[in-house]
């Protein structure tokens, strides 16, 4: 990312919070006991200061190694969803700790924790399961947009952003969920008119076949052919799926739409802004 920075790129950064949302959440249910465990939305809010903390520090420093001075910024991020939304009636992401029978039925009579068997035998198969709504928007994308304009690096929609719907006095209202960090991050593209939408996760390029004796790598791929594939199933759901759904969204969007979306790792990520590595998806 530095290489990025360097070479005079204006970046905008988004990560996930998975592990540290869930070391929160049992840290809650550990101390329950002597204070009130805090809700999802609080959590979400606070892995967004904890890691943009990390990464401001270590880009500060990093920067700073090549003479080079930029503000950087976290900004805790609310995204809008729809209270319709069909997760809501349906909720599949699990989070939190691993529940015995026992401690199951017990935390879905006292605290109306939707809970379900997520895996298929063992001491704790249960697993709190939450919405994951479709975002909408970045309620803080015009100030994002706006220190991005100003040359700062920002750091925001952190593990997809806080979920927030409306009430029904017309107010935001933050709700027991998550957001796919990839949807949501696609949407921080959109609020600050990215030109390149970047994706980077475990393997350097997309695959077809994944896991079987017909696997290939992607090195590029049209919306057209992104769909269809999507359509046929070579991209797993809670994998690959979400992240190429959020690129096809980036290059269709608005009336012009981006330029180009990414798939690769981090450590290729400066080789795929040049286009010798990754997967590149475009109109």
């Amino acid at each position: 990312m530095l290489q990025v920075i360097k070479a005079g790129c204006q970046v905008v950064i988004t990560h996930g919070n998975g592990p540290q949302v869930g070391n929160l959440l049992i840290q809650q249910e550990a101390g329950v006991s002597q204070v009130p465990a805090l809700e999802m939305d609080i959590c979400g809010a606070m892995t967004q200061g904890q890691i943009g903390y990390l990464l401001q520090q270590a880009l500060l420093n990093g920067l700073r190694s090549h003479n080079l001075n930029f503000n950087i910024v976290t900004i805790v991020t609310q995204v809008m969803v729809n209270k319709d939304d069909p997760d809501f009636r349906n909720p599949t992401k699990p989070v939190g700790p691993f529940y015995n029978r026992e401690t199951a039925e017990r935390y879905k009579s006292e605290r109306m924790y939707q809970i379900k068997q997520v895996v298929p035998n063992g001491e704790r198969p249960f697993r709190r399961v939450v919405p994951s709504p479709d975002p909408i928007r970045m309620l803080e994308g015009k100030a994002i947009k706006k220190l991005v304009d100003a040359g700062m690096v920002v750091i925001a929609s952190g593990g997809g952003g806080i979920p927030v719907t409306l009430n029904d006095s017309g107010e935001n209202e933050g709700i027991e969920g998550v957001i796919d960090k990839d949807l949501a991050g696609e949407k921080l593209a959109e609020a600050v008119g990215a030109d390149i939408f970047m994706i980077l996760t475990d393997v350097n390029r997309v695959k077809l076949g994944f896991g079987t004796a017909q696997e290939k790598d992607l090195d590029r791929m049209n919306v057209t052919q992104a769909k269809r594939y999507l359509k046929e199933g070579h991209f797993l759901s809670g994998s690959m799926a979400p992240k190429v759904l959020a690129c096809i969204r980036f290059i269709e969007y608005g009336e012009y739409g981006g330029d180009e979306a990414i798939i690769t790792s981090l450590d290729h990520a400066w080789l795929a802004i040049q286009g010798r590595e990754g997967t590149h998806i475009v109109a």
